[in-house]
Order: structure tokens, then sequence, then C-alpha cells
């Protein structure tokens, strides 16, 4: 199993990001997928998640009406658009499905500074 985020960088507040993650390994639509994020000195947040084919969609309440999480089934990609980007959401992003079982991948990171 496997995860490659890409996508990140360093953004002004109010910019945006795409993120991307490709999954290998295990059967990408048997799996909701999530992005999760870390920042500096703080833990691993579950940012958010869609289901097997996208008919659920959840997110952190620090991130509704900004960020939106899709997918691409046949490409076996999961993507994060990050809008209205603030400096409290620069943190390392990375996606899994099942962190107590699956790797996590090296993610990539965003920087939220004028």
């Amino acid at each position: 199993v496997q995860f490659v985020e890409s996508g990140g960088g360093l953004v002004q507040p109010g910019g945006s990001l795409r993120l991307s993650c490709v999954a290998s390994g295990f059967t990408f639509t048997s799996y909701r997928m999530s992005w999760y994020r870390q920042a500096p000195g703080k833990g691993r947040e579950l940012v958010a998640t869609i289901t097997r084919y996208g008919v659920d969609i959840d997110y952190l309440d620090s991130v509704k009406g900004r960020f939106t999480i899709s997918r691409a089934n046949a490409k076996n990609t999961v993507y994060l658009q990050a809008n209205s980007l603030k400096p409290e959401d620069t943190a390392v992003y990375y996606c899994n499905t099942d962190p107590a079982t699956f790797p996590w991948g090296q993610g990539t990171q965003v920087t939220v500074s004028s």
C-alpha cells in the first residue's frame, strides 16, 4: 500500500491550492478516503472524508465552506481543493483510508504566510 501526496506549496492568506493523492496497493473503490493534516507541534487531525463513490462527505468544522474533497476512482486519486487559506491551515497534509492498518505517505507541505 502506498499513498503519494502532491500539490502543496507556499501561498498567501486567501490563496488556493489543489492537493492530490495517488493511492496504490489496494482496491481503491472499496474504501472511503480521507485527508489529514499535522501542524508543527500538534497531533494529526482529520480534515475531510469521502465515501467510496462520493455519496457522503464530512469536513472538519474549521475548513467547512473553504475545502472540497473529491475523488477520481478511475485514477485511484483523491483531491483536496483548499480555498481561502488561512495561516492556521499551515501543516503537512496526508491522505489515508485506514491509518490503523495502512502506512502514511510522505505528505505534502502547505504553508500559508504573507
